[in-house]
Parts: structure tokens; sequence; C-alpha cells
């Protein structure tokens, strides 16, 4: 499989080991110094690229037909033109806020515990995400997706970085030296406290998600997420 890395940074590097590992060839490193890309010689993108130039690299994939994953987040005010651009060119597409297995796995058992506390109102929600301090935004997409699946389960309204009314959750963003990322959402009453916590030991597991949903996107069409590569139901 020839592959196109759309950023290559820390993690377009760890993808650039992991791809190669598994047999694969990388056709394209672009940064934001490369000119006179060619993005038809991959059989796949994948985009970790910054917030300003995520939706214009999809664009370029997908009026070409060339199937891409993404895994920049901070950019999702366009994700809708991006799913009606694959729909139009019959491209096929997979964001994900966090392609890491474990974290993935994480996102079903949040939704599964949400579901559970929904009729509990002694217990009240927050959540709390550590990462390292070039990340650019805050909440983190793995935060902000593990918020809306508490919201499709409960009866809150929205989330709130720090200060949330009643109806919302919220999400304490921490930046530290060399925290690849940590997640946690607690629920707290009176007499005890219920907590779920994901801890990233490396950004290994975020590249190697991503190359796994570089192989299975291969063929197909259409708009998918990485429940749709793991068969999570």
């Amino acid at each position: 499989m020839k592959i196109a890395l759309l950023g290559y940074g820390k993690m377009g590097k760890m993808i650039e080991q992991i791809a190669i590992s598994r047999g694969h060839e990388i056709v394209a490193k672009v940064d934001e110094n490369t000119k006179d890309l060619d993005i038809t010689q991959a059989d796949v993108a994948i985009d970790f690229s910054i917030p300003t130039v995520a939706f214009q690299n999809i664009t370029l994939c997908l009026e070409n037909k060339v199937p891409v994953i993404s895994g920049t987040t901070g950019w999702l005010d366009k994700y809708q033109d991006a799913v009606e651009l694959c729909e139009k060119n019959d491209g096929a597409f997979i964001y994900a806020s966090n392609f890491s297995l474990g974290v993935n796995i994480f996102f079903q058992l949040n939704e599964y515990l949400a579901s559970m506390m929904k009729n509990l109102s002694q217990y009240n929600i927050s959540m709390e995400e550590i990462h390292h301090t070039q990340k650019l935004d805050a909440p983190s997409g793995t935060a902000i997706t593990l918020a809306e699946g508490i919201l499709k389960n409960t009866d809150k309204t929205g989330w709130q970085l720090d200060n949330a009314n009643e109806n919302e959750i919220p999400i304490k963003a921490l930046r530290e030296p060399e925290v690849p990322g940590t997640h946690s959402i607690s629920y707290d009453s009176e007499v005890d406290r219920i907590e779920i916590k994901h801890t990233a030991h490396n950004r290994e597991g975020f590249a190697l998600g991503a190359v796994i949903a570089s192989e299975w996107i291969i063929g197909k069409t259409g708009i998918f997420s990485m429940k749709d590569v793991l068969n999570l139901g």
C-alpha cells in the first residue's frame, strides 16, 4: 500500500515507522514547505497536520478519489463540508478524534456507563484531560468525543471548559510536558465516586490505529469511523 503522510511531525514520523514495519511504502511526506504534491500516486492518505490546513488536505484527497484518514482535531466546523465532498466524489473518509484501539474501546465503555448512570441524579459528572504542552486545541478532540457520548445517553445539554452549569459537563484541560494523553470521567456523589480512565503511555497506539484504519478503508467508499474499522457495533 502506498501512503501519503499529510503532516510530518511526531505523529507523521511514527506512522511512517509503523507503516514500513507492516510492509507499506511512504510515497509523500507533506509539511508546511512541501510544494508540487501529486496526491494521486498514493493509495491512501493519512492526515495528522494542523487545524488550519486539515480541511484543505482532505479536500485535495477527496477531489482526487484518494481515501483519506484524518486524525487532526480543531477543524470540525468544516466536518459536514467534508462529508458532502466525500459523497459528491464517491470517496472514502474516516475522521477520528483518536485512533488508539484502546481509546475507541474506552469510547464504548464511556457510553455504556453514561446510560447506566442516566437516572442517578445524585451523581455529578465531570471530565479531565491532560496532554503535552504542544497540543494546540483544548479540550482535546478525544475529550469532546467522550462528552458527546455522555450527551447521547443522559439529559445533559452540553459541555464547557471549567465553568459549567448544572445541565452541562465540566471539562478540565491540563497541559504538561511529555504527556501523550490521559482522559478520565468521574461520577461523584456524597457517598462515593465512580471513575473510568484511559492513559496513553506513548503515541504508538495512535499511529498503529491510523495505519490499521488505512488498511481497512482500501476499496471502500463512504464516511466511516473507528467503530466500523473495529466492528464495535
